[in-house]
C-alpha cells in the first residue's frame, strides 16, 4: 500500500521560512497528482496547494506568492516552500496523492505541525 511520509515542520517566528517535504513509499508519484492540505485547530481542513504530473500548480488565494509547490518525480518527493510565514499559516500540514482522473483513489500522509508564533 502506497505510503506518504512529510516532514519539516516546526517553529518559525512571523516572516520566516519552512519547507516541508513529502516522500512516497514506492513509485507512484510519477502520473500522480499531489497536494498539500491544512487543518488549523478548530477548522475544517483546507487545500493549500496542488501540482499536477505535469508540473502545473495552483494554489489557495491566501498563499498565492509566498508558497511554492514543486516534485521531483525521480526522488518521488514533492516540497512547499513556505515563506512570509503568517501566524494564520499555523496547521498541520498534509500531503495528499491521487492517479490523474480518480481523486477518489487519494492517499494521505499522517501530517506535520507548522506553529508561526514570535
Amino acid at each position: 500500500q502506497v505510503q506518504l511520509a512529510e516532514s519539516g515542520g516546526g517553529l518559525v517566528q512571523p516572516g520566516g521560512s519552512l519547507r516541508l517535504s513529502c516522500t512516497a513509499s514506492i513509485n507512484i508519484i510519477n502520473g500522480y497528482v499531489m497536494g498539500w492540505y491544512r487543518q488549523a485547530p478548530g477548522r475544517q481542513r483546507e487545500f493549500v496547494a496542488v501540482i499536477s504530473a505535469g508540473g502545473n500548480a495552483d494554489y489557495t488565494n491566501s498563499v498565492k506568492g509566498r508558497f511554492t509547490i514543486s516534485r521531483d518525480n525521480d526522488k518521488n518527493t514533492i516540497w512547499l516552500q513556505m515563506n512570509s510565514l503568517k501566524p494564520e499559516d499555523t496547521a498541520v500540514y498534509y500531503c495528499r496523492g491521487h492517479p490523474a482522473g480518480y481523486s477518489s483513489q487519494d492517499v494521505w500522509g499522517q501530517g506535520t505541525q507548522v506553529t508561526v508564533s514570535s
